[in-house]
């Protein structure tokens, strides 16, 4: 299983694989510093395609929700559950970007530890 975050926030990314290692170690994680990045990582047909996309949704220069735009317009990754993973608990905001193609809408945690039990419990959900 390969997982990609999209995350401005270097300590959240790290906390963020930190989580993931913790819940299962063989897991692929790749970290992409802003929305950019990840689209010519997502573009680079060398690179392999994740079964799981973290998003946060505010960062400098291309947001979140241009980014999901972009890879839900895309064939090859339009069927990619995207997260979005931010500081923002808007219910307005989640059901726009629902309507857009986010599979979840999840707040970052403020504990630590809380970053565990999320990752766990989006990751073991029954995808189709």
């Amino acid at each position: 299983m390969t997982i990609l975050l999209i995350d401005d926030d270097e300590d959240d990314r790290q906390l963020f694989f930190e989580a993931t290692e913790e819940y299962d170690n063989t897991i692929k994680y790749v970290g992409a510093a802003n929305a950019r990045e990840a689209l010519l990582y997502l573009n680079n047909g060398d690179n392999a395609l994740p079964d799981f996309i973290f998003l946060d949704l505010r960062m400098p220069g291309l947001s979140g929700e241009q980014c999901l735009v972009e890879i839900k317009k895309d064939t090859r990754l339009a069927s990619i559950p995207v997260i979005i993973y931010t500081t923002s608990r808007d219910e307005k905001e989640s059901a726009r970007l629902k309507g857009l193609g986010a599979a979840h809408f999840m707040s970052k945690p403020v504990m630590p530890d809380d970053v565990y039990y999320m990752v766990s419990f989006v990751l073991g959900e029954k995808w189709s």
